[in-house]
């Protein structure tokens, strides 16, 4: 019996599981196989040809996965984020950097079997870096791919370690066993700013106070911002997110100069971000009430960071600028959804 070629998608549940899966049904661009810890939402079922309700910890599932199908494609979004990893870190650890090693471990043996290479897309994060202080953030400004990646948070860790697996496995896995496979992954990695939805509630991110904002305020809720007015980190709608996954993945690997890219759209402080907000939704009561433990993590983070490899390499531009974001998407869409 001959095996299905399909793209598979962990994480399907999660804000840019909605937005990728959604993109590449409704484009018919894939058969998707999806996974998620929680049974799939009604909405992306549609678009799925199958819905595993499991855990990327379960090497029998996933092991499950190389008799039933042709991989051409992963792309592994599960994991905890920042947050929440602070809270129970083990955890983190076990989701983010051992799942991602099964996801790994899966893509080299259907390269193997398929004698060409998995493309593994993996989305990492601006929680990668860590600038030690405030004077330093404001002098370094945009900050390139390899500039000052020491993170503090296991989050961050958790990504900027997967980014290294990913290399080793694309480049050097078991280089020096006798029985050496040349057929390996082809890896990719998105870095990401802070990203924000219309369409999906914030779930456990550190830079949610601007997606928080919003909502509360489509909704004539008060919220207490839980950083300081003067906090500068970059961010990103979701379409553009998911553009910049699907594009990568369609890039011609003999373009790609690195593994590892920055992609960016705008950056505000959480300042702008409120005349915004207040801009469109008068009403809106936001205060700030700085949580000094977060607030030392989103420090750490770049003001804004440099994409122009992304941009080089693989032709990256964001389609929603500052104003396209606010006044195209983000609020039409969530004011749609409250009213």
């Amino acid at each position: 019996m001959s095996r299905k070629e399909i793209v598979l998608v962990t994480g399907a549940n999660g804000e840019v599981g909605h937005g990728l899966i959604k993109h590449l049904g409704e484009n018919q661009l894939a058969n998707i196989v999806a996974i998620d810890i929680h049974p799939l939402d009604e909405e992306l079922r549609p678009y799925c040809r199958e819905m595993i309700t499991g855990d990327i910890l379960d090497k029998m599932l996933l092991g499950r996965l190389v008799f039933a199908y042709e991989i051409r494609t992963i792309y592994h979004l599960a994991s905890i984020l920042s947050t929440r990893a602070e809270f129970n870190p083990e955890a983190a650890h076990r989701v983010n950097v051992e799942g991602t090693l099964n996801l790994l471990r899966l893509g080299v043996e259907q390269s193997q079997w398929q004698g060409r290479a998995v493309k593994f897309i993996y989305p990492s994060s601006i929680a990668v870096y860590g600038l030690p202080d405030l004077a330093t953030k404001e002098r370094e400004g945009r900050l390139s791919e390899w500039q000052w990646t020491a993170p503090r948070t296991m989050y961050g860790c958790n990504k900027l370690y997967c980014e290294h697996l990913g290399r080793y496995y694309a480049s050097y896995y078991r280089q020096l066993a006798r029985d050496r496979h040349p057929a390996s992954i082809d890896f990719r990695c998105v870095r990401f700013p802070g990203l924000i939805s219309a369409f999906t509630l914030p779930a456990g991110g550190t830079s949610d106070y601007a997606p928080e904002m919003i909502h509360q305020a489509a909704q004539n809720l008060p919220y207490a911002c839980f950083v300081r007015p003067d906090t500068r980190i970059p961010f990103m709608v979701m379409p553009d997110a998911v553009r910049a996954l699907v594009d990568l993945e369609a890039a011609p690997r003999a373009q790609l100069s690195t593994e590892v890219y920055n992609v960016t759209s705008f950056s505000l402080s959480a300042a702008e971000i409120r005349a915004e907000v207040r801009n469109e939704f008068p009403q809106a009561q936001v205060s700030f009430e700085p949580d000094l433990a977060r607030q030392g993590i989103i420090d750490s983070w770049p003001a804004d960071v440099d994409d122009d490899l992304a941009r080089k390499d693989w032709d990256w531009r964001p389609q929603y600028g500052h104003q396209q974001a606010f006044y195209n998407y983000l609020f039409p869409n969530i004011r749609q959804r409250y009213a």
